[in-house]
């Protein structure tokens, strides 16, 4: 029961996308990126070329138990830099904590392409998702008691 009302939701979500970019954008792919990441960026301390790191590795993450684990090149490749500067860049964002990777070595002289987790940045959203939940959910406490407020109150007369 639980899994038909997921799978409808999703369909109904891929319809709407459908309507905004069109079906032909959208059957060439889409990723679920959470607006907390997005409006937070600044907070979180994000340069742009991080984010666009991010969200670039976020595109190949389709499953939890599937990191992402693209070529440095292909990243490179697809935001027109270096591969250096996206080296350094997941370097950086290791080192702050945002992501994790585990390389993966075949042999001796070659290796298969790193896997990249977000625990980190999702540790850091955490807070900022709270926050913004409260504050909705304060939101429309206050929407239903302004409308509860103006609902004039009925009584029988004799």
């Amino acid at each position: 029961m639980a899994q038909e009302k997921i799978a409808k939701e999703t369909v109904e979500t891929l319809r709407e996308n459908e309507k905004k970019w069109s079906k032909t954008v959208m059957a060439a792919g889409w990723s679920a990126v959470p607006n907390i990441l997005i409006e937070k960026q600044e907070a979180l301390g994000l340069k742009p070329i991080e984010m666009n790191v991010i969200l670039h590795l976020i595109q190949y993450w389709w499953f939890e138990s599937n990191l992402p684990h693209p070529s440095v090149g292909t990243i490179a490749k697809a935001l027109g830099v270096t591969d250096r500067t996206v080296q350094r860049t997941i370097k950086g964002l290791i080192e702050l904590g945002f992501m994790e990777k585990e390389e993966r070595r075949k042999t001796r002289h070659g290796s298969l392409t790193n896997l990249y987790s977000f625990n980190g940045l999702i540790e850091k959203l955490k807070p900022y998702a709270a926050e913004k939940i409260t504050e909705r959910k304060k939101k429309e406490a206050d929407e239903k008691e302004r409308i509860a407020r103006k609902k004039p109150k009925l009584t029988v007369v004799q």
